[in-house]
Parts: structure tokens; C-alpha cells; sequence
């Protein structure tokens, strides 16, 4: 059975996870604790904890400040093996299926691999692939990938499936934090007649409306990020 298994009933009864993204960089200490605040304070059912990159040491003294300002549950999202914690017991696994960088695909999940051992973390294996959000995001930069056209559904597809037949538990689909657009409704579709495992996406969302609108479309977990960091995330 899925780590995710527990949030089937938040998904029955809402019809989709909403999923807060918290970068825990140095740029976001002056906004953490309204980040924080928005999440508290709005129908935020989970958080998760990462970043493409970390430009200091202090991720675990922000994790701890997190873990200590939510009642809600966390799982890390790894930018890279450097940020998984012991603080964390649960994290998404993941392999950037749509790049070809080894470093992504292998060599990061490799480095990381006694660690998590050592520490006891649940894994949920994800397959992420990166979809051409209209600009060129932080991910895309740092994993030297490009992100996938959401013209071309057939290649988005073939990935997904391939994702799929690995054995991941779950598909995220993300467009990239700060990106211009999010995943096409109609592209969710699509790929909802052949994916039988939970979709999460993510990148350019910025409303509750626009996370119904792709969780009636297909989506179990959608994620909400820049929108918080920059206060522009609209409940209503």
C-alpha cells in the first residue's frame, strides 16, 4: 500500500490534496512566517519541504522552525541529496524522468541512498517530469534539463507511462516554480485515461479555484509554491 494511502480520505471527501511548497532558503526567511500563516490559515492539507538548491547551511534549523509553526503533515521534497533530513520521515523519491542528466536520474538517488537507509525515511518513489512552464525556471537551470512541450502530448505520455511501468507510486507533473503557466487542463486529461497511479502538479498556480479546476481534471495532489512566497495565492 502507498505512504499516500492516508490522504485517500481527504480525497474522497475534497477531490483533490492541496500541497504547500516551502523552499527552505535563506530567501525566504523574511517570509516564512507568513508563508506560514497563509497555510495555516487556508484548507492546506500537506507540506512539502525542498528546493532546487540551498545557498547556506541552515536547512534543518528552517526545517525545525516549520515543523514547529504546523500541525500539518510534511514530506521532504529533495532538491538533492544535501537536503534530505533527519527531521523528516517521509519524502517523495524522486527521479527526473523528463532530462537526461545522470545526475538526476541516478546519481543524486545513489549519494542519498545510505542516508535514508541510516535515518529510517518512508520513500514514495515519483517519477518528475518538468513541462515547459513558458520560461525558464530555477529546476530547469540547476538540473541543466528542458522542460517538456505541453503541445506534445504523446511524448508527455510515453514518459508518464514509462514512469509508471518503473514502479513509482506516484507522477509529478510540475511546470517549474514561478513559471508563467501550469499544466493544461485538457493535457491532464489526456493523460488521465492512462495513468492508474496519483498525479500531483505543480508550478503557476495561484489560486484555490485553479487547483479545483486541475484536480476535476485529473489531479490528486496539486501544489502551490511561488504563489505563497510572493502573497499572491487567492482562496477564493
Amino acid at each position: 500500500m502507498s505512504l499516500f494511502s492516508i490522504f485517500d480520505e481527504i480525497i474522497k471527501n475534497n477531490g483533490f490534496v492541496l500541497t504547500a511548497l516551502i523552499d527552505p532558503d535563506k530567501k525566504n526567511d523574511s517570509k516564512l512566517d507568513l508563508i506560514l500563516s497563509q497555510i495555516n490559515n487556508s484548507s492546506f492539507n500537506l507540506v512539502l519541504i525542498g528546493g532546487s538548491k540551498i545557498e547556506d547551511n541552515l536547512i534543518e534549523d528552517r526545517i525545525k522552525y516549520i515543523k514547529s509553526n504546523t500541525t500539518l503533515p510534511i514530506i521532504s521534497f529533495p532538491g538533492s541529496a544535501n537536503q534530505i533530513s533527519k527531521q523528516i520521515d517521509t519524502m517523495l523519491y524522486l527521479n527526473l524522468i523528463s532530462g537526461r542528466n545522470p545526475k538526476y536520474l541516478i546519481e543524486e538517488q545513489v549519494r542519498g541512498a545510505l542516508k535514508i537507509n541510516s535515518l529510517s525515511i518512508n520513500t514514495i518513489p515519483t517519477a518528475y517530469i518538468l513541462l515547459d512552464g513558458g520560461n525558464n525556471t530555477s529546476v530547469a537551470s540547476v538540473s541543466n534539463t528542458k522542460g517538456l512541450s505541453m503541445d506534445n502530448k504523446e511524448t508527455i505520455l510515453s514518459h508518464a507511462l514509462a514512469g509508471q511501468y518503473m514502479g513509482n507510486e506516484c507522477i509529478y507533473f510540475d511546470c517549474g516554480s514561478g513559471s508563467e503557466k501550469s499544466i493544461q487542463p485538457d493535457l491532464l486529461v489526456y493523460l488521465k485515461q492512462y495513468i492508474d497511479i496519483p498525479i500531483i502538479v505543480g508550478g503557476g498556480i495561484k489560486s484555490y479555484k485553479q487547483a479545483v479546476k486541475l484536480s476535476e481534471n485529473g489531479a490528486s495532489y496539486v501544489v502551490v509554491g511561488n504563489a505563497l512566497e510572493n502573497n499572491i495565492f487567492t482562496t477564493g
